[in-house]
């Protein structure tokens, strides 16, 4: 990370598209004038529109399509999210870079994200085909101060913000199915993978890994994944720039996060009911060995999946597959 260039990123971004003459970035960030056009011309490689006006001073008119760390703090509106950042254009997976971070002490917030991985994963030890500049896949350490039992309301509460932000950019109306997809027209977007590290009644650390398809055309896709899986693009019929997206994740994340610490769970559970996939339907549940139908109800006070059997008995659910 440029320290340096994230504060001159951040100056330049408070003014608004006004321009800020090079002596004033040179004395606030203690470099010379030289040093200021010389991180100008980095930001012009990365894809930045800028002007420079004699005794006007620089500005950014145009931010890069290309993802980069640039890129996403150009107009990140957090107050931690995503402020300690690091970015890749191959990693094996965003999930070994997080755990290694969090084991060295990288604050709540830190966030790794690449352009591809070449070794993704999803739940179970899933693999998650995360192709090169189509989608968004990132990780983000947290430091939650709840007890582990409550780490899988982490995941609730990241879904809702991933469907939030999805229906907010795109005007699709995407599902939750429990615990950790999101959907569109019935076939999967999104995925969530939380790993923790924890002591008995204490969490040490959490990596929130995020997977989104976002400019993948079906035929992109292994096609084995073909007939369950889409993206923002096969939805829209649109290309869409990732880093403006990841933004509002981020805000929309800290958001709820937030919330959540301060109120509990209940206003994280009615949003992600609202959200909520194939609730009130009739689905196939794998759950302790056992295989059966059940009505999906909602979720329980604390997270879990409630459903109805078919004599009538209902049931909380804390580790399932659901299927259809």
């Amino acid at each position: 990370m440029n320290t340096t260039r994230n504060q001159l990123i951040e100056l330049l971004e408070g003014k608004n598209q006004e321009f800020f003459s090079g002596q004033k970035l040179s004395e606030q960030l203690g470099i010379s004038r030289t040093a200021v056009w010389k991180h100008m011309k980095e930001l012009e490689k990365e894809g930045y529109q800028l002007e420079a006006v004699p005794r006007k001073g620089y500005r950014i008119s145009g931010r890069p399509e290309k993802l980069s760390e640039s890129a996403i703090r150009w107009g990140l509106r957090t107050k931690w999210a995503g402020k300690n950042l690091y970015h890749y254009p191959v990693v094996h997976s965003t999930q070994i870079i997080g755990h290694q971070l969090a084991q060295e002490g990288a604050s709540q917030g830190t966030v790794v994200i690449a352009d591809e991985q070449t070794a993704g994963k999803g739940r179970m030890g899933r693999k998650w085909h995360s192709a090169k500049t189509d989608g968004i896949w990132m990780s983000m350490i947290l430091r939650p101060p709840v007890v582990p039992q409550h780490a899988p309301q982490i995941t609730l509460l990241t879904a809702v913000a991933l469907a939030e932000t999805i229906k907010s950019h795109t005007n699709l109306s995407p599902a939750i199915k429990w615990p950790n997809d999101i959907f569109l027209n019935h076939r999967k977007t999104a995925g969530i993978l939380t790993e923790m590290q924890a002591e008995q009644d204490e969490i040490q650390y959490i990596v929130l890994g995020i997977g989104i398809n976002v400019n993948q055309y079906l035929e992109q896709l292994p096609e084995e994944i073909q007939q369950t899986a889409t993206s923002l693009r096969q939805e829209t019929n649109k290309s869409w720039v990732i880093a403006p997206i990841v933004q509002e994740i981020l805000a929309t994340f800290e958001k709820y996060y937030e919330h959540y610490l301060n109120n509990g769970f209940e206003a994280i559970k009615q949003k992600w009911e609202s959200f909520g996939y194939k609730i009130g339907e009739k689905v196939k549940v794998a759950a302790n060995k056992q295989k059966y139908e059940a009505e999906i109800l909602g979720l329980a006070d604390d997270g879990a999946l409630r459903v109805r059997r078919p004599d009538g008995l209902e049931e909380n659910l804390y580790s399932a597959e659901i299927h259809w």
